[in-house]
């Protein structure tokens, strides 16, 4: 008896060894491709997304060749470190058309509702920290159906560059007081509150087109933060036949928007900002809410008309990335793009 128990014994440390030597030998690729010929590692992004290693360190690219991805893409917060790069904007397109209100098609979620709302109508969901998008179109083509999120994003820093953000009501959600978020050279486009949230968010050299006469902005910034939505460089355009579109309501009674050396369109009204009258539990947010303006130009601009309660700033020299972003990290996304 003796013997066969050792035997067995050996066997089982045998086999744990060979387990523990396999375990070893898997390997996560810093590079995956995904393509929906199957040409690629996988034919979805969120399949490619799955397989990244869990709270990796070092930065995974994954490359998406051209085409329509039907995907409602979560980045999970144990995700982190991963960049999503399309060919091209125009061409390498993540679409779906969730909307608050809309039935689940298996009549309940996890928690028991039984329709989409703001914050679970996205297409893509971003969890996970250190997360950057390129070259990409993301749009929440459900029309004009009331709330609908093209990009939620709830990471720390973020860096979306040269993607179109598509939508209608909400189509981006800068969310969460404790996220940071860098926009660069995209386009975004919406009809009423569609650059909305409580992040920190930097919009530099963006394209803003508003499709309806709306508000652009309403940020809902916690009163501890420095900072809110600040954008840079940025045009605002509208499509044809709009001709009445605000700067931004405050969501929030402490809602903090700036726009510096933006080119403003005619169908910017001259009051700039709207206080939100209205709002039951928050009545009087134009006494707390901070929006201002510095250095624009074109028809939009109108200094002299606009609310008596937003700023027209004389200097800039504190609205740097370094300082905007900091939490101690110093955290630039100029370093990282």
């Amino acid at each position: 008896m003796s013997k066969i128990v050792f035997k067995l014994a050996a066997a089982f440390c045998l086999m744990m060894v060979s387990i523990s030597g396999y375990a070893q030998q898997i390997k996560y690729p810093a590079v995956i491709h995904v393509a929906l010929d199957g040409t690629g590692n996988y034919k979805t992004i969120q399949e490619a997304v799955n397989s990244v290693r869990d709270l990796g360190k070092e930065e995974v690219k994954i490359f998406i060749k051209k085409g329509v991805y039907h995907e409602k893409l979560v980045i999970p917060s144990w995700k982190t470190n991963i960049s999503l790069i399309g060919e091209n904007p125009d061409s390498t397109i993540i679409t779906n058309a969730d909307y608050s209100g809309k039935s689940y098609a298996n009549g309940k979620d996890a928690f028991g509702l039984e329709k989409f709302s703001t914050y679970t109508s996205y297409t893509v969901l971003v969890l996970g920290n250190d997360f950057k998008a390129e070259n990409l179109t993301i749009e929440n083509t459900s029309g004009r159906v009331g709330q609908a999120v093209a990009l939620h994003v709830e990471g720390d820093r973020v860096i979306i560059k040269n993607c179109h953000l598509l939508g209608n009501q909400d189509t981006l959600y800068a969310a969460t007081e404790g996220s940071r978020q860098y926009y660069i050279n995209c386009s975004l486009q919406g009809t009423t509150d569609f650059i909305f949230g409580e992040a920190t968010a930097v919009f530099q050299s963006c394209t803003i087109k508003s499709l309806s006469n709306s508000y652009i902005t309403a940020a809902a910034t916690r009163p501890n933060q420095k900072f809110g939505f600040v954008f840079f460089d940025c045009k605002l355009l509208a499509a044809p036949g709009v001709d009445k579109v605000f700067l931004g309501r405050p969501w929030r009674p402490y809602a903090k928007t700036v726009f510096i050396r933006t080119e403003m369109g005619s169908h910017i009204v001259p009051e700039g900002w709207n206080a939100w009258k209205g709002d039951a539990m928050f009545p009087d947010k134009d006494r707390t809410a901070y929006y201002a303006e510095y250095g624009s130009t074109g028809a939009g601009v109108n200094t002299a008309k606009r609310v008596a309660w937003s700023k027209h700033l004389k200097k800039v020299a504190n609205y740097t990335l370094t300082n905007i972003f900091n939490r101690g990290d110093l955290w630039n996304p100029e370093n990282n793009k």
